[in-house]
C-alpha cells in the first residue's frame, strides 16, 4: 500500500515540470461551429468542456495533456486523453515524461492554486512558469514519476472495485420488464398542484450553515440541485421528494430519494402517487418546461400550481404510475450495465499498463 506520507517532497518550478506550456487561442461563441471535438475552456466543471465544436482552422489543438484555467474558474486542472481544442482562457500543461496516472495525480496538486487566483488576479504566462509545485520525489531529488504512476493506479483501482460493488448490488435491486414505447402509450395534460403537494423551502444563509453530510437543496442545475452539504436542520428536512427551481437555474427539477433541506429558491414538491422510480420521472417531466421560464419570469408557487405537465395515462385516463415506475427502472437498468461494461473496459487497460 502505497502512502503519500512515506515519500519525500520538494517544490519545483512548473517550467521545470513541464516542457510544454501554451495557452489555447481565442474562439468567440458565435465562431463555434457544432462538432463532436470537445472544447476546453474555463469551466471547473464536466472536465473542463464548455462546448462540442468542429472548427477545423484558427483553433490550437492539444492531446494527452493537463489544461488549467488561466481566467474563470482559476485552477480548474483536468486531464484529457482526447484530442481537444483549447481557449485562450486555459494553458496547455505538457512533457513526454508523463501518463495518464502520472498526469491526474500532478492535477490534483495544480487545483491548489485556485486558492491564490481570483478575477482579479489571474496566471498569466509568466506566473504559470514561475508558479511552484509540490511532488514526491526519488533518493536523487528528481520528481518521482513512477511512484505518482503508481499511486494514481492504486487509487483507480480501489474506486472502480467500490464503483463495481454498488453497480452490482444496484442491478441486483431492479428488474427488468417490457414496457411499452412512448408512441404506444396515450398521454394527457396535468396540472402539477393534481399530481403533487407543493411546499415552500426555506433559506439557511452563508453564516448559518454548518458543515455536514445533509444534501442542501438550492438552485442549481448541477449535482442533482445539491448546493451544499450541512449539518443544520429546519422543518423541510423529507425525503422521496422532487425539487423545482424557483430562482437561478430556473425550471429545473430533481427527484431526491435521500433526506435533504430545501432553500426557498426551489419548491418541494411531494408525491401525491407513485414510488421511487416514478419520482425521476416526473422530474424529467416538469424540467421540460424549463424552457419558458428565465429570471424575468420566476417560477413561483402560484405559477407551479397552475404549470401543466405531459404525463402517460391507463385506460381511464388515470396517470400511470406504474408505467413511468417501470420504464425509469428499463432506463436505470440499461445505464448501469453500460457502466459496467465501461469500468471492464478501464479494469483491461490498467492491467495491461507496465507494472
Amino acid at each position: 500500500m502505497l502512502r503519500l506520507e512515506d515519500r519525500e517532497w520538494k517544490t519545483f518550478f512548473m517550467k521545470d515540470v513541464f516542457s510544454n506550456i501554451q495557452r489555447g487561442k481565442r474562439l468567440k461563441k458565435e465562431d463555434q461551429e457544432a462538432g463532436s471535438e470537445p472544447y476546453i475552456s474555463s469551466t471547473s466543471l464536466s472536465n473542463g468542456v464548455d462546448n462540442f465544436i468542429d472548427n477545423k482552422v484558427g483553433v490550437r489543438r492539444f492531446s494527452k495533456c493537463l489544461t488549467i484555467a488561466n481566467s474563470g474558474s482559476v485552477g480548474a486542472t483536468f486531464f484529457h486523453p482526447y484530442d481537444f481544442v483549447a481557449s485562450d482562457h486555459v494553458t496547455h500543461l505538457g512533457d513526454d515524461k508523463f501518463n495518464q496516472f502520472s498526469y491526474l495525480f500532478v492535477s490534483t496538486m495544480l487545483r491548489r492554486f485556485s486558492g491564490k487566483y481570483n478575477f482579479n488576479r489571474e496566471i498569466n504566462d509568466t506566473r504559470i512558469c514561475r508558479e511552484k509545485i509540490l511532488l514526491p520525489v526519488t533518493s536523487s531529488g528528481e520528481p518521482d514519476y513512477a511512484f505518482m504512476e503508481a499511486y494514481g493506479k492504486q487509487l483507480m483501482t480501489k474506486k472502480i472495485s467500490e464503483y463495481e460493488t454498488y453497480a452490482r448490488k444496484a442491478l441486483c435491486e431492479v428488474e427488468y420488464k417490457e414496457a411499452p414505447l412512448f408512441a404506444d402509450k396515450k398521454w394527457k395534460d396535468f396540472f402539477i398542484e393534481d399530481i403533487c403537494t407543493i411546499c415552500s423551502g426555506m433559506d439557511i444563509y452563508d453564516a448559518e450553515r454548518i458543515s455536514g453530510n445533509t444534501p442542501y437543496i438550492s438552485s442549481t442545475a448541477r449535482n442533482n440541485g445539491i448546493g451544499y452539504f450541512v449539518s443544520n436542520r429546519n422543518t423541510t428536512l423529507a425525503s422521496g421528494c422532487i425539487s423545482v427551481n424557483r430562482n437561478g437555474s430556473v425550471g429545473y427539477s430533481f427527484y431526491h430519494p435521500y433526506n435533504g433541506l430545501f432553500s426557498n429558491d426551489c419548491r418541494k414538491l411531494m408525491l401525491s402517487e407513485g414510488t421511487h422510480f416514478a419520482g425521476f420521472f416526473l422530474a424529467n417531466q416538469i424540467s421540460a418546461q424549463r424552457g419558458k421560464y428565465n429570471y424575468g419570469y420566476k417560477m413561483g408557487t402560484a405559477r407551479l400550481k397552475r404549470q401543466k405537465i405531459m404525463l402517460p395515462v391507463d385506460g381511464n385516463g388515470v396517470a400511470d404510475y406504474d408505467y413511468m415506475e417501470q420504464y425509469a427502472k428499463n432506463i436505470y437498468r440499461k445505464k448501469i450495465e453500460e457502466y459496467l461494461d465501461y469500468l471492464g473496459v478501464v479494469k483491461a487497460t490498467l492491467q495491461a499498463q507496465p507494472q
